[in-house]
C-alpha cells in the first residue's frame, strides 16, 4: 500500500552517514506519478506522505490493505487529510460525495471519518499530507487570501518571503495537523535564517516552483552538526523534531510545510543563532 516507509532517526545516525544514506532517511522522492496516488509512511507522528495526478482521470485515495485486523477500512478512519493543489490547473475533490473545486495553492482539509475522497482534473497535481485524529472537524477550502498572512526577511539579507498559514488555530481547525505555503520573493534564495527547531512536532517540507535545473540545498542536523541534501523540484524532506531546517535555493521557488505533533502553536520554535551552526 505505502511505495516506501521511513523510521525513526535518532541524531547519532547522521554522524558519518554518507549523502545517499541521508536521502535514504529523509528525502521523499517520487510523488507524483501520472494517474497515480502514491503514499509514504513516516514513524514520526505516524505522518503519511503522499501526491495524486489524475491526468484527466479519477482517482480514489485507497483503503487500508494493511495490517489485517485493519484491511478494507477506509484511510481516514482514524486520521485527518490536507490536500493541496501545486499544480497549474484547478482540480476538484469529491469527499463523501461534496465536491470542491481546488485551484493553485488553495487547501482542502478532510475530516476524520470521511469514507471515500477521489480525485479529479485534468493539470490537478495534488499533495497529500495525513496524520491521526482524535477528532473530527468540518471539512474546509482555504485559499491563500483566507489565510493569515506574514511577511518575512528582506532583500538584503536575501529571505524576503510571504507566509500563508493555511491550517493553524483560529484558521482552520485540525486535531493536530498545521499546514501552510511559503513563497519567496524574486532574488530571495533563504526559506527561513536563522534556523529553528521544534522540539514537540515534527516538520516536513515539500520544494517546488523550481525549474528543471534548480535545486535548495536543505540543511539539517544538531546547529553545531550540520548535514545537507540537495533538493529537485517536487521533492520533500522530512526533518526530525531535533533536526534545525534551513534551506537556500538556486533561485525565488515555493515550499509547503506541514507539522505534527503535542500542540499547534506555530511560534512554539527554538531560534538557533548563526554564530551556533558549525
Amino acid at each position: 500500500m505505502f511505495d516506501r516507509t521511513f523510521h525513526s532517526v535518532h541524531p547519532d545516525m547522521m554522524e558519518g552517514a554518507s549523502n545517499q544514506a541521508l536521502r535514504n532517511r529523509h528525502l521523499v522522492d517520487g510523488l507524483f506519478r501520472r494517474g497515480e496516488i502514491v503514499l509514504t509512511y513516516s514513524h514520526d507522528e505516524r505522518f503519511i506522505v503522499g501526491g495524486a495526478v489524475p491526468d484527466g482521470g479519477g482517482l480514489a485515495l485507497p483503503r487500508l490493505s494493511e495490517p489485517p485486523s485493519a484491511a478494507g477500512s477506509a484511510l481516514l478512519d482514524r486520521r485527518e487529510l490536507a490536500i493541496v493543489n501545486i499544480g497549474r490547473a484547478p482540480g476538484r475533490i469529491l469527499a463523501d460525495g461534496i465536491e470542491t473545486r481546488l485551484d493553485r495553492y488553495e487547501v482542502l482539509y478532510v475530516p476524520k471519518g470521511t469514507q471515500d475522497v477521489q480525485f479529479l482534473g485534468d493539470g490537478a497535481r495534488f499533495y497529500l499530507l495525513s496524520v491521526p485524529a482524535h477528532a473530527a472537524h468540518p471539512m474546509r477550502r482555504i485559499a491563500p487570501s483566507d489565510a493569515g498572512t506574514l511577511m518575512r526577511g528582506s532583500p538584503e539579507q536575501a529571505n524576503a518571503r510571504t507566509i500563508h498559514q493555511m491550517i493553524v488555530p483560529g484558521r482552520c481547525a485540525s486535531a493536530s495537523l498545521c499546514l501552510g505555503l511559503t513563497r519567496l520573493h524574486p532574488g530571495s534564495v533563504w526559506n527561513t535564517m536563522p534556523p529553528h527547531v521544534h522540539g514537540r512536532r515534527n516538520e516536513i517540507y515539500l520544494y517546488f516552483d523550481m525549474g528543471e535545473e534548480d535545486r535548495v540545498f536543505h540543511f539539517m542536523g544538531l546547529p553545531a552538526a550540520l548535514r545537507h541534501i540537495v533538493v529537485a523540484n517536487e521533492q520533500a524532506v522530512m526533518s526530525p523534531p531535533w533536526s534545525v531546517h534551513m534551506g537556500a535555493g538556486t533561485r525565488a521557488y515555493s515550499f509547503i510545510w506541514a507539522m505534527a505533533g503535542e500542540n499547534q502553536d506555530y511560534d512554539d520554535m527554538q531560534l538557533c543563532g548563526v554564530d551556533e551552526l558549525r
